[in-house]
């Protein structure tokens, strides 16, 4: 279902939700001639999901899009990208020629730092696709959506609108939307797969999109030194408000030992959340020596545990700096990560006891 133009006129400016109906964005990236196109750094499937099927519809209509990736990038993402063409921003920075300048799956200037004065000068070109509930103001033009399960399904609405035909097989540009939901849903284990997640996936899977092979390509095609980043993480696992949050540190002495990289650590973070009391899992990266990423992830209660027991992990990435969604956010600390585990613990000294 499609924003109202009265809702939409009524939005603030300086609130994070859409300034455009989902026809008024096709109108705009149907215009576009020379198009760039970005995602938030360290993309994730959702991020690539949605530049790859936008990239793969301008190719389709004949027009020249550029796809921008900010690393690092996950060895097993760059597969799935086959035959699109793509640049880095670190190898090859935008120029100033394009007339469509398209962010997907974010809205904040905390995850677009290596464009960030380039987008704000050329920011009347920026049009913004997210599903995220916080962001800036970053793009004039913007569709967000909350109640879709992913970007890929915010921008799936835009190219029905846009008449462009979702091909299927591989490398096609159902594949791609495909990789943002199922991803961005935990391969439909989460709570934001809903019936509307899973009837465009069947959508999708009717054109012809292999699940089994990507879940292969995106899940198990790991180094070994993921492996030994893993080791090292749960060897740090430390528990706090009675058991119910879980915390992990990985430290730049870590990654020197094990060879790892950041591109390993994909879903780490939620190795805690098979033990059955922790309701929220953190995991603390040190990624420079004053620099410090925290992945935050959550579950909703189940029976036997109290409803006040959940914990918006949005709300406490916020906190930070950050945020996300209610089951999964991340922010950036420039600390220490000794010094960011302090503020961190701080934090959660605040949260509900359990009454399990």
């Amino acid at each position: 279902m499609t924003q109202s133009s009265e809702s939409i006129s009524a939005a603030k400016q300086n609130t994070y939700e859409s300034t455009a109906s989902v026809e008024e964005i096709a109108d705009r990236l149907s215009a576009g001639e020379r198009v760039a196109i970005f995602a938030h750094a360290k993309p994730d499937g959702d991020a690539v999901g949605s530049m790859l099927a936008l990239k793969r519809a301008y190719d389709g209509m004949g027009k020249d899009a550029e796809m921008f990736l900010m690393g690092p990038i996950e060895p097993n993402l760059r597969l799935i990208t086959g035959p699109t063409p793509f640049v880095t921003v670190e190898d090859s920075p935008p120029g100033d020629d394009y007339d469509t300048i398209v962010v997907v799956d974010t809205g904040a200037w905390s995850q677009l730092d290596p464009i960030g004065d380039w987008l704000k000068k050329h920011r009347e070109r920026v049009v913004g696709i997210d599903h995220h509930a916080r962001g800036d103001d970053i793009a004039p033009l913007r569709l967000i959506d909350t109640s879709k399960p992913s970007a890929t399904a915010v921008l799936h609405d835009v190219l029905m609108a846009m008449e462009v035909a979702i091909t299927g097989g591989e490398y096609g540009i159902a594949e791609a939307l495909f990789v943002g939901v199922a991803t961005d849903t935990g391969w439909f284990r989460h709570n934001n797969a809903d019936a509307k997640a899973f009837a465009l996936a069947a959508k999708l899977l009717a054109q012809g999109v292999d699940k089994a092979r990507l879940y292969q390509i995106l899940e198990e095609t790991h180094r070994p030194e993921r492996l030994a980043l893993e080791s090292r993480a749960l060897g740090s696992l430390e528990f706090a408000r009675e058991g119910t949050v879980a915390i992990m540190t990985l430290r730049l002495t870590d990654f020197q030992i094990t060879g790892g990289s950041l591109e390993d650590l994909t879903g780490v973070v939620n190795m805690p959340m098979i033990v059955g009391q922790v309701r929220v899992s953190i995991m603390l990266t040190q990624t420079e020596p004053e620099l410090t990423k925290i992945s935050f992830r959550s579950k909703p209660p189940l029976p036997g545990y109290d409803a006040d027991d959940f914990v918006d992990v949005n709300k406490l990435a916020q906190e930070f700096g950050g945020g996300g969604h209610v089951h999964a956010a991340g922010a950036r600390i420039p600390l220490e990560v000794e010094a960011a585990k302090a503020q961190l613990m701080e934090a959660i000294e605040k949260l509900p006891k359990a009454k399990v």
